[in-house]
């Protein structure tokens, strides 16, 4: 069994995709550190990269071979100050030259040496080989992004199930939601007190507290930075930022100096269900605004869709209950973090796999169960939260515009937190005894639809908005 943390689900690192862009961009540190690890690193005289399937047809929009050579030159996508990404990128393609890790020049010729491949390779559809030269032999390492900034290489343990091997570690270990509930009710614990004991199995209680305070710090500064900066969005798809205009609307004439006070400030505006809407897809689309131009998110469980956990957190924690404090946003955390496990577990977290219904719908699932436990649902009514969130989001394409996460990824996290909250609701006011379909059902259908969806509303942009509306038109 895989165990996934709560840190696997949610990252911090660079948008505008966790599949496109952080995957690649841990993939060619993993490189890099098993070329170290066979003394192989300081012999490399050149090398190349070669992108499949996925990462090619949307590559360029995702900005695939931009985190490329962010991570050869041992870049850190959580620290690396995002304004001098594009000082890095102008220097590797001015000079032909690529600092190896930081530690070593070789040549590099973006136009020649980084090649897009339209064919897929057969283990997954976001595939890379990276290719060092060492004394005129070529030493290839293929890796595969799976959606979410998870990265592996084509496993060669299998067991006599032809199915991957996996040690977990964890005491109480969750596939399935049945698991889950089950230890819930043996422990008489919520759900994200069985999460946090998993956690304590592998690092101490201050290390879990301040990472997860690290995150949701990411996550506020992502909404204030988003919701206070204003323009049109890279990319050539000229899309304005909105926001910007919708966030100056509803804060009228409060003043604040920090992220912090924003937070306490949006407290005293007028909540009204009109009101609600808008905080809440303001909040969405600046997170996404902030992904789309090469800013800092945290991937939740990927980074097309990390925009619909914070606004739903930030609606719990500026209209819901206005004495929120980091208890709440640890244990909102913890359930998403579990909820998105499951999914990842039994299904897939990769829109190049199963279309948005993995990335916007998972998300939009984690939300409303974490939400579901705030406001007070039983693990059973989690459960439920997250069922029908994803239920309502089952067959959902993925057709960006131009390959770029903006048109319609951008939007469709406000509907997917909103979708969320709605979800949370109805749980509360539900018996699960009732419930005709149990979130592992769900789980089952979402992998079966996206097995059998056409693979060109899987992130390729070769089908649905993508085809039907050109840059051209923008």
């Amino acid at each position: 069994m895989e165990c996934i943390s709560v840190f696997d689900m949610l990252k911090i690192g660079v948008g505008p995709s966790s599949s496109h862009t952080l995957g690649p961009w841990r993939a060619a540190q993993r490189w890099i550190k098993e070329l170290k690890d066979k003394n192989r690193f300081h012999k490399v005289e050149k090398i190349k990269v070669d992108l499949y399937g996925s990462l090619s047809l949307t590559g360029k929009g995702h900005a695939t071979d931009l985190a490329i050579l962010l991570g050869l030159t041992g870049a850190d996508p959580e620290r690396i100050p995002v304004d001098t990404i594009d000082i890095i990128i102008s220097s590797i393609k001015n000079t032909t030259t690529l600092m190896f890790n930081n530690e070593r020049p070789l040549p590099f010729d973006v136009k020649t040496d980084l090649k897009f491949n339209r064919n897929f390779l057969p283990f997954h559809a976001n595939g890379m080989t990276f290719s060092a030269l060492i004394n005129g032999r070529h030493y290839k390492s293929t890796y595969y992004s799976i959606g979410g900034g998870f990265v592996v290489q084509e496993e060669r343990k299998i067991s006599k199930a032809n199915k991957i091997i996996f040690y977990c570690t964890f005491p109480y270990p969750v596939s399935y939601g049945d698991e889950l509930l089950k230890f819930c009710n043996q422990l008489n614990l919520p759900i994200s007190g069985v999460v946090l004991e998993n956690e304590k199995s592998i690092r101490d209680i201050k290390t879990i507290d301040f990472e997860l305070q690290r995150i949701w710090n990411t996550m506020l500064e992502c909404m204030y930075v988003g919701c206070h900066t204003e323009g049109t969005l890279p990319g050539g798809l000229n899309v304005r930022r909105r926001a910007y205009d919708m966030h100056k609307n509803l804060i009228g004439d409060f003043t604040y100096e920090s992220p912090q006070e924003w937070l306490e400030t949006i407290r005293k505006t007028e909540v009204k269900f009109r009101q609600i809407l808008k905080w809440v897809s303001c909040f969405a689309l600046a997170v996404n605004e902030v992904n789309a131009s090469l800013g800092r998110v945290v991937t939740a469980p990927t980074n097309g869709s990390a925009g619909v956990i914070p606004a739903v957190l930030m609606y719990y924690m500026v209209i819901e209950n206005h004495e929120a404090d980091f208890e709440h946003v640890k244990k909102f955390l913890l359930v998403a973090s579990e909820i998105g496990s499951i999914f990842k577990k039994g299904a897939t977290i990769s829109a190049a796999m199963g279309g948005c219904q993995a990335e916007i719908g998972v998300s939009s699932a984690m939300a409303a169960g974490a939400l579901c436990e705030l406001l007070g649902g039983t693990p059973e009514q989690v459960l439920v939260a997250a069922e029908i969130a994803m239920e309502h989001h089952l067959g959902l394409t993925c057709d960006p515009i131009g390959g770029l996460v903006q048109i319609p990824c951008i939007e469709r996290n406000s509907m997917g937190a909103i979708k969320a909250i709605n979800a949370a609701e109805l749980a509360l006011e539900t018996d699960p005894n009732n419930v005709k379909v149990p979130l592992d059902k769900v789980v089952n259908t979402m992998w079966e639809t996206a097995k059998d969806m056409n693979t060109k509303y899987k992130e390729t942009s070769e089908g649905g908005l993508a085809v039907g509306v050109h840059l051209s038109d923008c």
